[in-house]
């Protein structure tokens, strides 16, 4: 369905009502009988106060017709900047948010990876990590390598960004949810790995651009993390900490959640160990235990048939397009087989991806590919 500017300023006005969060939001198009009743129908809005949880100072809040014209102001950063808007009632909308109740109403999201896969894991940590937490958090990407696991993380300073890098490394998309608009990227160090992640992944927000930092947009920003993974993973933690928020969430979310253990008296393992001391999180020591918690190991029954030339014939245009330049070629790098294949990268990923999973490849350190 189509929606019209007005439709969609109205679903970005939703999302920027002050006071308005969430489950609020929720109940106010459930009694308005939809988002648009709420900025357009007079007879609606004169009733506002009745809305359970709603009352006269928010009911003036909605009433106030700034927000409108905020909204439509984003609505013209969100196509110029050819961002995705994702609303809960859509279809598009994460499967793994839609049964969050205080999932955000709305996102807004810029890449190419679909937030809708087959596996998804979130890893967190301290921003301090040390070389074994570091160590750890790239074996246990690298170890996801088969699954095919999205990576999701907050793209902040420590074990966050090592997850990101890690798994562009090893050639898994990753989303990177940030508590800012898509106007300004914290930490601007790690601006060289968003601007990767676009191509394979995302990064994605509920707040418009032009947002302040404010200190509840991270544990605000955590409950995203949560909500789009299959599994929490935390990777060295202090007594406190956003990534002992994100494992709370995604316990609430009745998700799984695990965590490295460490030595007693390494502050930084304290958070680690008392998840797992009080039953909230698996003890795990890597990706090995991860796949079998997650019951994704694969069924070693299954043997994986050789792959036959003949196979080539059934592979679609541009999956033979990268197939022939391999043949020609025998191993490149992503950036010729891009130029050689006419392909852009960002499709070219997927592709590549799809072919490695079905036997066709394999990926070589340094993105560099060869046929099987």
């Amino acid at each position: 369905m189509t929606l019209t500017d007005q439709q969609l300023i109205h679903r970005i006005a939703l999302s920027m009502l002050k006071g308005i969060g969430p489950v609020n939001a929720r109940n106010l198009v459930a009694y308005c009988g939809g988002v648009d009743p709420l900025f357009a129908d007079k007879k609606v809005r004169r009733s506002l106060e009745k809305v359970p949880g709603i009352g006269p100072t928010l009911a003036n809040a909605i009433l106030d017709t700034t927000v409108l014209r905020a909204a439509e102001k984003e609505l013209a950063y969100v196509r110029k900047n050819h961002l995705r808007m994702l609303f809960y009632l859509d279809p598009e909308y994460p499967a793994r948010l839609k049964p969050c109740e205080d999932a955000p109403v709305l996102l807004f999201a810029k890449g190419n990876a679909t937030l809708d896969v087959q596996r998804s894991v979130a890893i967190v940590g301290t921003r301090t990590p040390t070389d074994h937490g570091r160590r750890m958090t790239e074996e246990l990407v690298e170890g996801l390598k088969e699954s095919g696991a999205l990576v999701v993380s907050g793209l902040a300073y420590g074990v966050d960004i090592v997850a990101h890098r890690s798994a562009l490394k090893a050639g898994l998309n990753t989303i990177g949810c940030v508590a800012h608009g898509m106007d300004k990227l914290y930490p601007g160090e790690h601006a060289a790995t968003a601007k990767e992640m676009l191509d394979q992944g995302a990064l994605v927000t509920e707040l418009p651009s032009g947002s302040n930092f404010v200190p509840g947009n991270f544990p605000a920003r955590n409950r995203v993390i949560a909500g789009l993974s299959d599994c929490t993973v935390v990777i060295e933690s202090g007594v406190k900490g956003g990534s002992l928020i994100t494992a709370d969430i995604a316990n609430s979310y009745d998700r799984e959640v695990m965590a490295f253990p460490g030595r007693p008296t390494d502050a930084r393992s304290i958070g680690c160990n008392r998840l797992i001391k009080d039953n909230k999180a698996h003890l795990i020591t890597g990706a090995e235990d991860l796949l079998k918690l997650m019951e994704w190991m694969p069924d070693p029954k299954k043997k994986k048939a050789p792959v036959q030339n003949a196979l080539f014939l059934d592979l679609m245009p541009e999956e033979q397009a990268l197939v022939d330049v391999l043949k020609e070629k025998g191993k490149l790098g992503i950036d010729d087989l891009c130029l050689l294949s006419k392909l852009p990268q960002h499709k070219a990923a997927g592709i590549l991806l799809n072919l490695e999973f079905n036997g066709v490849l394999r990926s070589l350190p340094g993105k560099v590919y060869q046929l099987n």
